[in-house]
């Protein structure tokens, strides 16, 4: 089923929109367990992870699963499709792994960091680094892929329409 014009701009709208919202928030997780990890007192530390605590808790799932949520809808309801091209799965399966890792991995050790920060003895950890850089520099690749299209169709795409094979194009009187 292909989604009306109207409807395909709109979902495409909030797809970008929730994506590079996504992409912000790990962007400003990272800036933050940066300002925490290299704080020069306990107070800034604090304050940093119990921010961070507050964006995973309440932004970070929400948009990613709002990206995910998108995504799919706009490539069911697309030309795209979701499994005809290979840079469409890369997105879903990248997606789908950021959205288990951000629900499994990073929203745990934030929230450890949060509660370890709340009794005033914050305790550095390199991850709070680790995971936000990898989270948007993954975001960024989805996001190049997303806008050069790199990959063509997989098996299941078939050809582009209107393509044929030599030997269909000597049959029909084409020229090679």
């Amino acid at each position: 089923m292909q989604l009306s014009r109207p409807v395909r701009r709109a979902l495409l709208v909030v797809h970008v929109a929730v994506s590079v919202s996504w992409l912000g928030l790990t962007t400003g997780l990272l800036t933050l367990g940066l300002a925490g990890f290299t704080a020069g007192s306990a107070e800034t530390a604090v304050a940093a992870y119990r921010a961070m605590g507050v964006l995973t808790d309440f932004l970070v799932l929400p948009v990613a699963a709002a990206s995910l949520a998108s995504g799919v809808a706009l490539s069911l309801g697309t030309h795209w499709g979701l499994a005809r091209y290979r840079w469409v799965l890369t997105k879903f399966w990248s997606t789908l792994l950021a959205v288990g890792l951000t629900l499994l991995a990073l929203r745990p050790g934030i929230a450890g960091l949060a509660a370890a920060a709340a009794t005033g003895r914050p305790a550095p950890d390199p991850g709070v680094l680790v995971a936000p850089a990898v989270a948007s520099a993954l975001y960024l690749f989805l996001t190049a892929v997303s806008v050069l299209k790199p990959w063509g169709r997989t098996r299941r795409g078939g050809r582009p329409r209107g393509a044929r094979s030599a030997g269909n194009r000597e049959r029909a009187g084409a020229p090679s």
